[in-house]
Protein backbone atom coordinates (compact mmCIF):
# COMPACT_ATOMS: atom_id res chain seq x y z
CA UNK A 1 0.00 0.00 0.00
CA UNK A 2 1.36 3.49 -0.90
CA UNK A 3 0.23 6.59 0.54
CA UNK A 4 -1.60 9.75 -1.02
CA UNK A 5 -0.75 13.32 -0.04
CA UNK A 6 -3.89 15.97 -0.51
CA UNK A 7 -1.42 19.17 -1.09
CA UNK A 8 -2.85 22.61 -0.95
CA UNK A 9 -0.62 24.24 -4.21
CA UNK A 10 -1.45 27.93 -2.85
CA UNK A 11 -1.99 30.55 -5.10
CA UNK A 12 -0.24 30.17 -8.39
CA UNK A 13 3.42 31.07 -8.27
CA UNK A 14 6.33 28.22 -6.96
CA UNK A 15 7.21 31.31 -4.46
CA UNK A 16 3.94 30.44 -2.19
CA UNK A 17 4.20 26.81 -1.51
CA UNK A 18 5.07 25.37 1.40
CA UNK A 19 8.31 24.00 2.24
CA UNK A 20 6.33 20.07 3.06
CA UNK A 21 4.58 20.82 -0.31
CA UNK A 22 8.01 21.51 -2.24
CA UNK A 23 9.68 18.34 -0.71
CA UNK A 24 6.10 15.67 -1.67
CA UNK A 25 6.35 16.72 -5.33
CA UNK A 26 10.06 15.86 -5.44
CA UNK A 27 9.00 12.54 -3.96
CA UNK A 28 5.77 12.12 -6.17
CA UNK A 29 5.53 8.74 -8.14
CA UNK A 30 1.90 9.79 -9.18
CA UNK A 31 0.88 13.53 -9.86
CA UNK A 32 -2.70 13.80 -9.66
CA UNK A 33 -3.83 17.77 -10.36
CA UNK A 34 -6.10 20.58 -10.53
CA UNK A 35 -6.75 23.01 -13.50
CA UNK A 36 -5.56 26.14 -11.63
CA UNK A 37 -2.64 24.42 -10.64
CA UNK A 38 0.78 26.51 -11.51
CA UNK A 39 2.54 25.12 -14.64
CA UNK A 40 5.89 25.81 -13.12
CA UNK A 41 5.07 23.11 -10.33
CA UNK A 42 4.70 20.20 -12.48
CA UNK A 43 8.25 21.00 -13.23
CA UNK A 44 9.08 19.94 -9.42
CA UNK A 45 8.28 16.31 -9.94
CA UNK A 46 10.90 13.56 -10.78
CA UNK A 47 10.52 12.79 -14.41
CA UNK A 48 9.20 9.55 -14.39
CA UNK A 49 6.63 10.77 -12.21
CA UNK A 50 3.12 9.66 -13.82
CA UNK A 51 0.78 13.28 -14.41
CA UNK A 52 -2.68 13.59 -14.76
CA UNK A 53 -4.27 16.27 -15.38
CA UNK A 54 -8.05 16.28 -13.89
CA UNK A 55 -8.79 19.94 -13.61
CA UNK A 56 -12.42 21.34 -12.87
CA UNK A 57 -12.85 24.09 -14.97
CA UNK A 58 -16.58 25.95 -15.50
CA UNK A 59 -18.06 25.16 -19.17
CA UNK A 60 -15.39 22.76 -20.07
CA UNK A 61 -14.75 18.80 -20.19
CA UNK A 62 -14.02 17.63 -16.75
CA UNK A 63 -13.61 14.27 -15.12
CA UNK A 64 -15.77 13.11 -12.57
CA UNK A 65 -15.11 12.98 -9.24
CA UNK A 66 -16.23 9.47 -8.70
CA UNK A 67 -12.88 8.98 -11.43
CA UNK A 68 -10.84 10.97 -9.37
CA UNK A 69 -11.36 9.28 -6.07
CA UNK A 70 -11.33 6.12 -8.31
CA UNK A 71 -7.58 7.21 -9.52
CA UNK A 72 -6.22 7.99 -5.91
CA UNK A 73 -7.15 4.47 -5.11
CA UNK A 74 -6.10 2.57 -7.51
CA UNK A 75 -2.52 4.15 -7.33
CA UNK A 76 -2.11 3.71 -3.90
CA UNK A 77 -2.77 0.50 -3.65
CA UNK A 78 -0.12 -0.27 -6.81
CA UNK A 79 2.07 1.20 -4.20
CA UNK A 80 2.58 4.73 -5.08
CA UNK A 81 3.25 7.85 -3.41
CA UNK A 82 0.76 10.14 -4.71
CA UNK A 83 0.31 13.75 -4.44
CA UNK A 84 -2.89 15.06 -5.16
CA UNK A 85 -2.28 18.56 -5.81
CA UNK A 86 -4.90 21.31 -5.43
CA UNK A 87 -5.21 25.31 -6.06
CA UNK A 88 -5.25 26.75 -2.79
CA UNK A 89 -5.57 25.00 0.66
CA UNK A 90 -7.59 21.51 0.17
CA UNK A 91 -10.59 21.92 2.42
CA UNK A 92 -11.20 26.01 1.39
CA UNK A 93 -13.90 24.53 -1.77
CA UNK A 94 -11.64 22.03 -2.33
CA UNK A 95 -13.98 18.97 -2.76
CA UNK A 96 -11.46 16.79 -0.29
CA UNK A 97 -14.23 15.42 1.41
CA UNK A 98 -14.94 12.92 -1.38
CA UNK A 99 -11.88 12.21 -1.97
CA UNK A 100 -11.31 11.35 1.87
CA UNK A 101 -14.01 9.85 1.91
CA UNK A 102 -13.04 7.25 -0.59
CA UNK A 103 -10.09 6.46 0.54
CA UNK A 104 -10.98 5.52 3.84
CA UNK A 105 -13.47 3.57 2.47
CA UNK A 106 -10.51 1.61 0.89
CA UNK A 107 -8.37 1.53 3.36
CA UNK A 108 -5.43 3.96 1.63
CA UNK A 109 -3.28 6.02 4.14
CA UNK A 110 -3.20 9.55 3.45
CA UNK A 111 -2.30 13.07 4.54
CA UNK A 112 -3.51 16.53 4.29
CA UNK A 113 -1.21 19.02 3.68
CA UNK A 114 -2.63 22.76 4.12
CA UNK A 115 -1.50 25.74 1.14
CA UNK A 116 -2.33 29.00 1.41
CA UNK A 117 -6.17 30.22 0.25
CA UNK A 118 -6.52 32.57 -2.54
CA UNK A 119 -9.72 33.62 -0.30
CA UNK A 120 -6.72 35.17 2.17
CA UNK A 121 -4.09 35.56 -0.76
CA UNK A 122 -5.80 37.65 -3.55
CA UNK A 123 -6.67 39.92 -1.30
CA UNK A 124 -3.14 40.78 0.19
CA UNK A 125 -1.79 40.91 -3.40
CA UNK A 126 -3.82 43.35 -3.99
CA UNK A 127 -3.25 45.44 -1.16
CA UNK A 128 -6.40 44.76 0.38
CA UNK A 129 -6.69 43.77 4.19
CA UNK A 130 -9.71 41.49 4.65
CA UNK A 131 -9.54 42.83 8.36
CA UNK A 132 -9.50 46.39 10.16
CA UNK A 133 -9.89 47.58 13.06
CA UNK A 134 -12.49 50.11 11.82
CA UNK A 135 -13.79 49.34 9.01
CA UNK A 136 -13.96 45.30 8.83
CA UNK A 137 -14.36 43.68 12.15
CA UNK A 138 -15.22 40.35 10.25
CA UNK A 139 -15.22 38.67 6.97
CA UNK A 140 -16.80 36.39 5.20
CA UNK A 141 -15.22 33.87 2.74
CA UNK A 142 -17.99 32.16 0.40
CA UNK A 143 -18.41 30.25 -3.23
CA UNK A 144 -20.55 31.82 -5.51
CA UNK A 145 -20.53 28.51 -7.39
CA UNK A 146 -24.78 28.05 -6.97
CA UNK A 147 -25.39 31.82 -6.19
CA UNK A 148 -28.85 31.26 -6.09
CA UNK A 149 -28.43 28.84 -2.52
CA UNK A 150 -26.69 31.74 -0.61
CA UNK A 151 -28.47 33.41 1.96
CA UNK A 152 -27.95 37.52 0.50
CA UNK A 153 -29.83 38.89 3.24
CA UNK A 154 -27.08 37.77 5.45
CA UNK A 155 -24.46 38.19 3.63
CA UNK A 156 -25.27 41.80 2.75
CA UNK A 157 -24.68 42.87 6.45
CA UNK A 158 -21.21 41.69 6.66
CA UNK A 159 -18.20 44.17 6.81
CA UNK A 160 -16.19 42.00 4.03
CA UNK A 161 -17.01 39.55 1.64
CA UNK A 162 -14.21 37.26 0.05
CA UNK A 163 -16.28 35.49 -3.28
CA UNK A 164 -14.97 32.60 -5.13
CA UNK A 165 -15.53 31.32 -7.99
CA UNK A 166 -18.11 34.30 -9.18
CA UNK A 167 -16.50 35.12 -12.58
CA UNK A 168 -19.35 34.30 -14.30
CA UNK A 169 -21.79 35.55 -11.66
CA UNK A 170 -20.89 39.25 -11.31
CA UNK A 171 -24.09 40.90 -12.46
CA UNK A 172 -26.05 38.37 -10.28
CA UNK A 173 -23.68 39.34 -7.26
CA UNK A 174 -23.70 42.53 -7.40
CA UNK A 175 -27.92 42.84 -7.86
CA UNK A 176 -28.18 40.26 -5.00
CA UNK A 177 -26.07 42.70 -2.91
CA UNK A 178 -28.12 46.00 -3.75
CA UNK A 179 -31.27 44.05 -3.47
CA UNK A 180 -30.18 43.04 0.23
CA UNK A 181 -29.46 46.54 1.57
CA UNK A 182 -25.59 47.02 0.13
CA UNK A 183 -25.08 50.41 -1.25
CA UNK A 184 -24.43 50.99 -5.05
CA UNK A 185 -21.79 52.92 -4.12
CA UNK A 186 -20.04 49.97 -1.37
CA UNK A 187 -16.43 49.03 -3.15
CA UNK A 188 -15.92 46.11 -5.18
CA UNK A 189 -12.21 44.45 -6.00
CA UNK A 190 -11.68 41.86 -8.73
CA UNK A 191 -8.82 40.23 -8.35
CA UNK A 192 -8.07 37.65 -11.52
CA UNK A 193 -5.00 35.53 -11.56
CA UNK A 194 -3.70 36.51 -8.10
CA UNK A 195 -0.36 35.97 -7.59
CA UNK A 196 0.47 35.10 -11.10
CA UNK A 197 2.67 37.34 -13.36
CA UNK A 198 -0.46 37.71 -15.79
CA UNK A 199 -2.67 38.79 -12.38
CA UNK A 200 -5.19 42.05 -13.51
CA UNK A 201 -7.00 44.05 -10.90
CA UNK A 202 -10.16 46.22 -11.29
CA UNK A 203 -11.71 48.30 -8.39
CA UNK A 204 -15.10 50.49 -8.47
CA UNK A 205 -18.49 50.24 -6.85
CA UNK A 206 -21.17 48.06 -6.48
CA UNK A 207 -22.73 50.47 -9.37
CA UNK A 208 -20.18 50.43 -12.19
CA UNK A 209 -18.09 47.37 -11.91
CA UNK A 210 -20.32 45.26 -14.13
CA UNK A 211 -19.78 47.98 -16.93
CA UNK A 212 -16.00 47.74 -16.43
CA UNK A 213 -15.73 44.60 -17.10
CA UNK A 214 -18.01 43.43 -19.60
CA UNK A 215 -16.77 41.62 -22.17
CA UNK A 216 -14.06 40.12 -20.20
CA UNK A 217 -13.77 36.79 -19.32
CA UNK A 218 -13.60 36.74 -15.44
CA UNK A 219 -11.75 32.80 -14.57
CA UNK A 220 -10.46 32.26 -12.13
CA UNK A 221 -11.18 35.45 -9.95
CA UNK A 222 -11.06 36.50 -5.97
CA UNK A 223 -14.07 39.64 -5.61
CA UNK A 224 -13.57 42.06 -2.55
CA UNK A 225 -16.30 43.51 -1.12
CA UNK A 226 -16.15 46.14 1.67
CA UNK A 227 -14.82 49.23 2.75
CA UNK A 228 -11.26 48.28 3.00
CA UNK A 229 -10.68 47.58 -0.68
CA UNK A 230 -10.83 51.70 -0.35
CA UNK A 231 -7.40 51.51 1.48
CA UNK A 232 -5.75 49.58 -1.55
CA UNK A 233 -4.63 53.31 -2.45
CA UNK A 234 -2.71 53.49 1.08
CA UNK A 235 -1.16 50.42 1.80
CA UNK A 236 0.54 49.28 -1.53
CA UNK A 237 4.14 49.43 -2.26
CA UNK A 238 5.33 52.20 -4.31
CA UNK A 239 5.48 50.44 -7.19
CA UNK A 240 5.76 52.80 -9.67
CA UNK A 241 9.08 54.32 -7.64
CA UNK A 242 11.53 55.64 -10.37
CA UNK A 243 14.14 53.62 -8.10
CA UNK A 244 11.91 50.43 -8.31
CA UNK A 245 11.57 50.38 -12.06
CA UNK A 246 15.06 50.94 -12.43
CA UNK A 247 15.49 47.84 -10.28
CA UNK A 248 13.02 45.48 -12.57
CA UNK A 249 14.48 43.09 -15.00
CA UNK A 250 13.23 43.70 -18.72
CA UNK A 251 11.33 39.99 -18.33
CA UNK A 252 10.05 40.58 -15.30
CA UNK A 253 6.11 39.30 -15.30
CA UNK A 254 6.89 37.58 -18.66
CA UNK A 255 6.27 33.68 -19.01
CA UNK A 256 7.79 32.49 -21.91
CA UNK A 257 7.25 29.22 -23.45
CA UNK A 258 10.62 27.47 -24.75
CA UNK A 259 10.81 24.86 -27.22
CA UNK A 260 13.29 22.61 -27.20
CA UNK A 261 14.85 18.75 -27.16
CA UNK A 262 13.61 16.51 -24.76
CA UNK A 263 16.19 15.26 -22.01
CA UNK A 264 18.80 18.37 -23.42
CA UNK A 265 19.25 21.07 -20.75
CA UNK A 266 18.62 24.56 -21.83
CA UNK A 267 20.59 27.43 -21.58
CA UNK A 268 17.88 29.63 -23.34
CA UNK A 269 16.41 29.02 -20.30
CA UNK A 270 18.65 30.52 -18.06
CA UNK A 271 19.73 32.86 -20.18
CA UNK A 272 15.94 34.26 -19.89
CA UNK A 273 15.51 34.11 -16.45
CA UNK A 274 18.58 35.78 -15.96
CA UNK A 275 16.14 38.48 -17.51
CA UNK A 276 13.79 38.16 -14.87
CA UNK A 277 11.29 35.47 -17.02
CA UNK A 278 9.51 32.70 -15.90
CA UNK A 279 10.09 30.09 -17.86
CA UNK A 280 8.32 27.16 -19.29
CA UNK A 281 9.88 24.06 -21.15
CA UNK A 282 8.17 22.47 -23.87
CA UNK A 283 10.25 19.13 -25.35
CA UNK A 284 9.46 19.37 -29.52
CA UNK A 285 12.42 16.89 -30.61
CA UNK A 286 13.05 13.49 -29.12
CA UNK A 287 17.07 12.95 -30.46
CA UNK A 288 17.83 9.56 -30.81
CA UNK A 289 20.65 7.30 -32.91
CA UNK A 290 20.05 6.60 -36.58
CA UNK A 291 18.50 3.69 -37.60
CA UNK A 292 21.57 2.36 -39.01
CA UNK A 293 25.12 2.98 -38.63
CA UNK A 294 26.54 2.02 -41.30
CA UNK A 295 26.70 4.82 -43.49
CA UNK A 296 28.59 6.63 -40.32
CA UNK A 297 31.05 3.66 -39.71
CA UNK A 298 32.30 3.64 -43.03
CA UNK A 299 32.73 7.51 -43.27
CA UNK A 300 34.67 6.94 -40.08
CA UNK A 301 36.94 3.99 -42.01
CA UNK A 302 37.82 6.32 -44.39
CA UNK A 303 38.25 9.64 -42.64
CA UNK A 304 41.55 10.33 -44.56
CA UNK A 305 40.01 10.52 -47.70
CA UNK A 306 38.12 13.78 -46.97
CA UNK A 307 39.13 17.05 -47.04
CA UNK A 308 36.44 18.61 -44.63
CA UNK A 309 33.92 17.98 -41.69
CA UNK A 310 30.74 19.56 -41.54
CA UNK A 311 28.72 20.03 -38.27
CA UNK A 312 26.16 21.99 -38.49
CA UNK A 313 24.46 21.49 -34.82
CA UNK A 314 25.43 20.28 -31.21
CA UNK A 315 24.11 17.02 -31.54
CA UNK A 316 25.55 16.26 -34.96
CA UNK A 317 28.37 17.02 -32.40
CA UNK A 318 28.13 14.51 -29.93
CA UNK A 319 26.91 11.58 -31.80
CA UNK A 320 29.61 11.64 -34.53
CA UNK A 321 32.60 11.97 -31.89
CA UNK A 322 30.90 9.28 -29.59
CA UNK A 323 30.99 7.17 -32.51
CA UNK A 324 34.29 7.93 -33.46
CA UNK A 325 34.85 6.27 -30.23
CA UNK A 326 33.10 3.16 -30.71
CA UNK A 327 35.40 2.26 -33.68
CA UNK A 328 38.66 2.72 -31.32
CA UNK A 329 39.50 6.16 -32.93
CA UNK A 330 40.14 9.81 -31.06
CA UNK A 331 40.57 13.31 -32.64
CA UNK A 332 43.85 12.53 -34.21
CA UNK A 333 42.06 10.83 -36.96
CA UNK A 334 41.07 14.11 -38.16
CA UNK A 335 44.91 15.10 -38.26
CA UNK A 336 44.07 15.75 -41.83
CA UNK A 337 41.02 16.86 -42.20
CA UNK A 338 39.68 20.50 -41.30
CA UNK A 339 35.94 21.19 -39.49
CA UNK A 340 33.56 23.88 -40.47
CA UNK A 341 31.06 24.65 -38.38
CA UNK A 342 27.47 26.53 -38.27
CA UNK A 343 26.94 28.19 -35.20
CA UNK A 344 28.57 29.11 -31.84
CA UNK A 345 26.89 26.03 -29.94
CA UNK A 346 28.12 23.88 -32.41
CA UNK A 347 31.53 25.35 -31.89
CA UNK A 348 31.47 25.27 -28.02
CA UNK A 349 30.34 21.69 -28.36
CA UNK A 350 33.36 20.89 -30.40
CA UNK A 351 35.79 23.39 -28.18
CA UNK A 352 34.86 20.57 -25.27
CA UNK A 353 36.95 18.07 -27.10
CA UNK A 354 40.00 20.69 -27.15
CA UNK A 355 39.01 21.19 -31.10
CA UNK A 356 38.89 24.39 -32.66
CA UNK A 357 36.62 24.76 -36.14
CA UNK A 358 38.97 25.83 -39.19
CA UNK A 359 35.47 27.80 -40.30
CA UNK A 360 32.66 29.45 -38.46
CA UNK A 361 30.36 31.71 -41.05
CA UNK A 362 29.88 35.00 -39.73
CA UNK A 363 26.35 34.62 -39.97
CA UNK A 364 25.74 31.25 -38.17
CA UNK A 365 23.14 29.78 -40.71
CA UNK A 366 24.65 26.90 -42.71
CA UNK A 367 23.83 28.16 -46.25
CA UNK A 368 26.24 31.25 -45.73
CA UNK A 369 29.19 28.87 -45.85
CA UNK A 370 29.70 28.23 -49.48
CA UNK A 371 29.67 32.35 -49.65
CA UNK A 372 32.58 32.02 -46.92
CA UNK A 373 34.39 29.03 -48.12
CA UNK A 374 38.12 29.42 -47.75
CA UNK A 375 38.87 28.31 -50.45
CA UNK A 376 37.91 26.72 -53.88
CA UNK A 377 35.77 24.11 -53.83
CA UNK A 378 36.60 22.04 -56.76
CA UNK A 379 37.53 18.17 -55.97
CA UNK A 380 37.13 18.95 -52.50
CA UNK A 381 35.41 15.75 -50.37
CA UNK A 382 33.48 16.77 -47.82
CA UNK A 383 31.99 15.00 -45.04
CA UNK A 384 28.29 15.85 -43.53
CA UNK A 385 27.12 14.08 -40.81
CA UNK A 386 23.31 14.86 -40.67
CA UNK A 387 20.15 14.28 -38.97
CA UNK A 388 18.38 11.06 -40.66
CA UNK A 389 15.52 12.89 -42.44
CA UNK A 390 17.77 14.87 -44.37
CA UNK A 391 17.78 18.66 -44.48
CA UNK A 392 20.17 21.43 -45.41
CA UNK A 393 19.17 20.53 -48.85
CA UNK A 394 20.46 24.34 -50.37
CA UNK A 395 23.69 24.22 -48.37
CA UNK A 396 24.48 20.36 -50.32
CA UNK A 397 23.44 21.54 -53.63
CA UNK A 398 25.53 24.67 -53.50
CA UNK A 399 29.03 22.73 -52.29
CA UNK A 400 27.86 20.44 -55.04
CA UNK A 401 27.18 23.24 -58.20
CA UNK A 402 31.13 24.55 -56.77
CA UNK A 403 32.48 21.45 -57.68
CA UNK A 404 32.80 19.55 -54.39
CA UNK A 405 31.41 15.71 -53.73
CA UNK A 406 29.44 15.99 -50.51
CA UNK A 407 28.75 12.69 -48.30
CA UNK A 408 26.07 13.00 -46.20
CA UNK A 409 25.77 10.34 -43.34
CA UNK A 410 23.00 9.82 -40.91
CA UNK A 411 24.41 10.55 -37.57
CA UNK A 412 21.15 10.95 -35.50
CA UNK A 413 17.40 11.17 -35.35
CA UNK A 414 15.10 13.74 -34.07
CA UNK A 415 11.24 13.11 -33.69
CA UNK A 416 8.47 14.25 -32.16
CA UNK A 417 7.64 13.54 -28.67
CA UNK A 418 4.51 10.88 -27.99
CA UNK A 419 2.94 14.08 -26.33
CA UNK A 420 2.99 17.62 -25.30
CA UNK A 421 4.36 18.88 -22.17
CA UNK A 422 2.17 18.89 -19.30
CA UNK A 423 3.27 22.01 -17.97
CA UNK A 424 3.51 23.60 -21.26
CA UNK A 425 -0.02 22.49 -22.33
CA UNK A 426 -1.18 23.66 -18.69
CA UNK A 427 0.24 27.38 -19.52
CA UNK A 428 -1.38 27.50 -23.00
CA UNK A 429 -4.98 26.43 -22.00
CA UNK A 430 -4.79 28.90 -19.07
CA UNK A 431 -3.38 31.59 -21.60
CA UNK A 432 -0.80 32.26 -19.56
CA UNK A 433 1.97 32.60 -22.43
CA UNK A 434 3.24 35.59 -23.36
CA UNK A 435 6.13 34.42 -25.65
CA UNK A 436 6.70 31.16 -28.01
CA UNK A 437 10.06 30.66 -28.59
CA UNK A 438 11.60 28.47 -31.79
CA UNK A 439 15.32 27.55 -32.31
CA UNK A 440 14.61 25.61 -35.38
CA UNK A 441 12.20 24.88 -38.08
CA UNK A 442 11.54 21.24 -36.80
CA UNK A 443 10.76 22.81 -33.15
CA UNK A 444 7.71 24.53 -34.84
CA UNK A 445 6.07 21.61 -36.68
CA UNK A 446 6.46 19.84 -33.87
CA UNK A 447 4.81 21.98 -31.66
CA UNK A 448 1.78 22.36 -34.00
CA UNK A 449 2.08 18.45 -34.44
CA UNK A 450 1.87 18.38 -30.64
CA UNK A 451 -0.41 21.15 -30.07
CA UNK A 452 -2.96 20.00 -32.95
CA UNK A 453 -2.93 16.14 -31.27
CA UNK A 454 -3.86 17.71 -27.94
CA UNK A 455 -6.65 19.73 -29.53
CA UNK A 456 -8.10 17.11 -31.35
CA UNK A 457 -8.10 14.63 -28.40
CA UNK A 458 -10.38 17.35 -26.59
CA UNK A 459 -12.81 17.80 -29.31
CA UNK A 460 -12.83 14.25 -30.61
CA UNK A 461 -12.70 15.32 -33.93
CA UNK A 462 -9.33 16.16 -36.33
CA UNK A 463 -8.45 19.90 -37.25
CA UNK A 464 -9.47 20.51 -41.16
CA UNK A 465 -7.77 23.43 -42.95
CA UNK A 466 -9.76 26.28 -43.93
CA UNK A 467 -8.78 27.76 -46.94
CA UNK A 468 -6.87 31.35 -46.94
CA UNK A 469 -6.83 31.41 -43.49
CA UNK A 470 -3.76 31.05 -41.47
CA UNK A 471 -3.71 28.33 -39.25
CA UNK A 472 -3.43 29.81 -35.60
CA UNK A 473 -6.63 32.17 -36.40
CA UNK A 474 -8.89 29.23 -36.28
CA UNK A 475 -6.95 26.32 -34.80
CA UNK A 476 -4.60 28.25 -32.21
CA UNK A 477 -7.17 30.59 -30.50
CA UNK A 478 -4.63 30.19 -27.28
CA UNK A 479 -1.66 31.55 -29.61
CA UNK A 480 -3.87 34.87 -30.05
CA UNK A 481 -2.16 37.12 -28.22
CA UNK A 482 1.19 35.64 -27.90
CA UNK A 483 4.56 36.62 -29.58
CA UNK A 484 5.96 34.18 -31.62
CA UNK A 485 9.60 34.37 -31.39
CA UNK A 486 12.13 32.54 -34.33
CA UNK A 487 15.88 32.77 -33.96
CA UNK A 488 16.34 32.97 -37.89
CA UNK A 489 15.11 33.25 -41.35
CA UNK A 490 14.70 29.64 -42.22
CA UNK A 491 12.96 28.96 -38.84
CA UNK A 492 11.04 32.23 -39.42
CA UNK A 493 9.93 30.82 -42.65
CA UNK A 494 8.08 27.52 -40.96
CA UNK A 495 6.61 30.32 -38.68
CA UNK A 496 4.98 31.65 -41.57
CA UNK A 497 3.31 28.90 -43.05
CA UNK A 498 2.45 26.93 -40.36
CA UNK A 499 1.77 29.83 -37.47
CA UNK A 500 1.03 32.57 -39.93
CA UNK A 501 3.13 35.19 -38.55
CA UNK A 502 6.27 35.98 -36.72
CA UNK A 503 6.84 38.35 -34.28
CA UNK A 504 9.98 38.83 -33.22
CA UNK A 505 13.06 37.42 -34.91
CA UNK A 506 16.56 37.68 -33.67
CA UNK A 507 19.32 40.06 -35.44
CA UNK A 508 21.85 37.36 -34.70
CA UNK A 509 21.19 33.99 -35.18
CA UNK A 510 21.83 32.40 -31.83
CA UNK A 511 20.62 32.20 -28.20
CA UNK A 512 21.67 35.11 -27.40
CA UNK A 513 20.54 36.83 -30.01
CA UNK A 514 17.17 35.67 -29.83
CA UNK A 515 17.36 36.73 -26.03
CA UNK A 516 18.57 40.16 -26.98
CA UNK A 517 15.20 40.28 -29.10
CA UNK A 518 12.91 39.10 -27.01
CA UNK A 519 14.22 42.03 -24.30
CA UNK A 520 13.62 44.29 -27.03
CA UNK A 521 10.47 43.11 -27.87
CA UNK A 522 9.04 43.29 -23.84
CA UNK A 523 10.73 47.07 -24.19
CA UNK A 524 9.34 48.59 -26.63
CA UNK A 525 5.56 47.44 -25.52
CA UNK A 526 6.63 48.59 -22.21
CA UNK A 527 6.95 51.74 -23.77
CA UNK A 528 4.33 52.12 -25.86
CA UNK A 529 1.75 51.26 -23.05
Amino acid sequence: MGKVYLVGAGPGHTDYLTLKAQRLLSQAEVLIYDALVDAQLLELVPPDCLKLDVGKRGGQPSTLQAEINQLLVEHCRLGKQVVRLKSGDPFIFGRSSSEIQALIKAGCPFEVVPGVSSALAAPLFAGIPLTDSVLSRCFAVVSAHEPGELDWEALARLDTLAILMGGRYLDEIVQQLQRHGRSHSSPIAIIRWAGCPQQQIWTGTLANIVKQTAGISLSPVVIVVGEVVGLRDYLQSPTDDAETLQDMAPLDGKTILVTRAAGQSSEFSELLKQQGAQVVEMPTLVITPPSSWDALDNAIAHLSEFDWLILTSGNGVDYFFERLLTQDKDARALSGVKIAVVGKKTAASLKQRALHPDLIPPDFVADSLVEHFPEPLEGKKILFPRVESGGREVLVKEFTAKGAVVTEVATYQSGCPAQIAPAALDALQKQAVDVITFASSKTVKHFCQLLDASLAKNSGQALTSKEGKPKSDYCYPQLQNVCIASIGPQTSATCYQLLGRVDVEAKEYTLEGLTQAIVQWATDKSCAI
